[in-house]
């Protein structure tokens, strides 16, 4: 019987003890983890970490790299006709053609024109970039699918030989005067505008602002030969 008692009595200290000592363990973990806390914020505190916009020179040696950026491009087909000696002796001396033309226009922004006034980078993340007008780079005639569609020469003459050289020059500046009508510079500008705004987003700014430079007017072709209705 005493024996049963000696044994209990050694349990129920052994029980105690060990939760003492947990008791122990939890207090003395516990302000380590608040002092583990505490010690990470002070060093966020002491070494943040650091947000980095490029300044404007560096911005515009990025965005002048891709120098005439080509944002827009119009296939366009126009008819033309070419007549001259169409009077009262125009079944003698007339000479008359039909001029089908096929023509591509390319139209961009010329980025090189771009200077470091032209860019201002505030604190906030925020870039403002005064951007220079589009403009037409190319328009061309396609040879291939060019043609003469018909021509009619008087009797007695045998055509004039520069009538079909007039007629290819109208046509080139009635297609670029076309795709101008069309819309291709406004087209040009917007496709920049988003093409610069993913580059600059992707060097860390959190906002672009574009700033539309004053177009240069652009020359009024001149036709001497006029277009087909």
């Amino acid at each position: 019987m005493a024996l049963a008692l000696v044994i209990g009595l050694l349990l129920i200290a052994g029980i105690t003890g060990w939760e003492v000592v947990n008791t122990v363990r939890s207090v003395a973990a516990g302000p380590a983890t608040v002092t583990g806390g505490l010690a990470t914020q002070v060093q966020q505190l002491m070494h943040p970490t650091p947000t980095i916009y490029p300044d404007p020179v560096t911005v515009v040696r990025e965005v002048r790299t891709l120098s005439r950026l080509e944002t827009a491009q119009y296939t366009i087909e126009k008819v033309i006709t070419a007549e001259t000696g169409q009077g009262a002796l125009a079944a003698l001396f007339g000479d008359r053609l039909i001029f089908v033309a096929h023509g591509e226009v390319i139209a961009g922004v010329d980025l090189s024109k771009l200077s470091g006034s032209d860019v201002v980078v505030s604190p906030a993340g925020q870039v403002t970039l005064i951007m220079p007008a589009a403009e037409i780079f190319t328009s061309s005639l396609d040879e291939g699918k060019s043609y003469v569609y018909d021509r009619q020469t008087g009797l007695l003459t045998k055509g004039d030989q520069n009538l079909e050289t007039q007629a290819r020059q109208v046509a080139q500046q009635q297609i670029e005067q076309g795709a101008l009508d069309d819309g291709i510079l406004k087209s040009a500008q917007d496709n920049a505008n988003t093409y610069l705004e993913r580059l600059l987003r992707s060097l860390g700014f959190t906002d672009v602002v574009f700033v539309q430079a004053t177009a240069e007017p652009n020359p009024s072709p001149t036709a001497a030969v006029t277009p087909a209705s």
